[in-house]
């Protein structure tokens, strides 16, 4: 597992109407590689508000159609919850979803 990957994640809470909902994982990698449980992901929706705190996806990241990261919406998943692999963030991608992180969080430099 690494940082930019994506998960499909069946029925992630109880207030998703999708069975399955893919997530991309978010953590920095020294969390991912420790033996801490859980790791941070924000959700993948097929509509998108066109919100600077969202990043398009799509088919090179092994999705069907196009897509939006929802970096609004972090949540914490155990490890174990991913299992079902879809694909990974090229690394302009992982940068795109950096500055939605930094929008969503309200972090200035």
């Amino acid at each position: 597992m690494k940082r930019g990957d994506l998960y499909r994640v069946h029925k992630p809470n109880s207030r998703d109407p999708k069975r399955f909902r893919v997530f991309v994982v978010i953590s920095r990698q020294a969390v991912i590689d420790s033996k801490f449980s859980t790791v941070i992901c924000a959700p993948i929706y097929s509509n998108c508000e066109e919100l600077t705190s969202q990043v398009v996806v799509g088919v090179d990241e092994g999705l069907k159609h196009d897509s939006c990261i929802f970096c609004d919406e972090l949540v914490s998943f155990p490890k174990s919850m991913l299992t079902d692999f879809i694909g990974s963030l090229s690394d302009g991608k992982v940068a795109k979803l950096n500055q939605a992180l930094k929008i969503a969080l309200d972090i200035v430099e």
